[in-house]
C-alpha cells in the first residue's frame, strides 16, 4: 500500500510541476492517451482486461506516463480472480523507430478457489518492473519486455518475457 501511495504522489508531483511551468494548451498538446483491452475465453475459462493509460511527451525522445489495470479471470467450478492496480512508465526513443521502456507496475491480486482441493484463497500485492524494447511506427509500438521482479509463485503473468503492442493517440 505504501508503494502505491508513493507511486501516486510521484506521478501527481510530476504532472503538477509540468502544468505549472507550461501553459494549459501546450500541456494538452503533449498528452497522449492509449491502453489495452483483452479478452480470452474457451473451455470454461474467461478472462477480461481493461488497461487505460496516458503519457506526457517531453520531446521526440522522452515520455513519462501512468496507467490503470483491471482484470477478471474465471475458470468454471475452480477459480476466480480480480486484479486491480496501476503503473508508471518511462519511454525513450534514441531514434524514431526504436522505443526503449521501463515500467513499474503494482497489482492487487485477489484469488478465490471454488474446488475441493483445499486450496486457500489468496490476496496479495504483486510488483513488476519491466524493461523493454520495441519497433515504433506512428502511434503503434510492437516489442518485447522482461519483468526483473518476476516471481513464479506470485506473478500474474506466465513468465517474465512478454510481447507487447502499445497504442498512443
Amino acid at each position: 500500500m505504501k508503494t502505491a501511495l508513493l507511486f501516486l504522489a510521484i506521478v501527481f508531483c510530476c504532472f503538477s510541476t509540468l502544468n505549472a511551468q507550461q501553459n494549459d494548451r501546450d500541456f494538452w498538446n503533449h498528452l497522449r492517451y492509449g491502453g489495452g483491452i483483452g479478452l480470452s475465453f474457451g473451455n470454461g475459462f474467461f478472462s477480461g482486461t481493461l488497461a487505460p493509460s496516458a503519457i506526457y511527451e517531453f520531446n521526440n525522445q522522452f515520455a513519462l506516463g501512468v496507467g490503470l489495470n483491471g482484470t477478471y479471470n474465471k475458470q468454471k467450478d475452480f477459480y476466480k480472480s480480480t486484479i486491480l492496480g496501476g503503473s508508471l512508465i518511462g519511454l525513450f526513443s534514441p531514434i524514431n523507430e526504436i522505443q526503449l521502456s521501463a515500467e513499474f507496475e503494482e497489482l492487487r491480486v485477489n484469488r478465490r478457489y471454488e474446488s475441493n482441493l483445499n486450496l486457500e484463497n489468496d490476496t496479495y500485492w504483486s510488483p513488476a518492473l519491466f524493461v523493454g524494447a520495441g519497433y515504433r511506427s506512428g502511434n503503434v509500438t510492437f516489442g518485447m519486455r522482461y519483468d526483473l521482479l518476476y516471481d513464479e509463485n506470485k506473478s500474474v503473468y506466465a513468465n517474465p518475457w512478454m510481447p507487447f503492442v502499445r497504442f498512443y493517440f
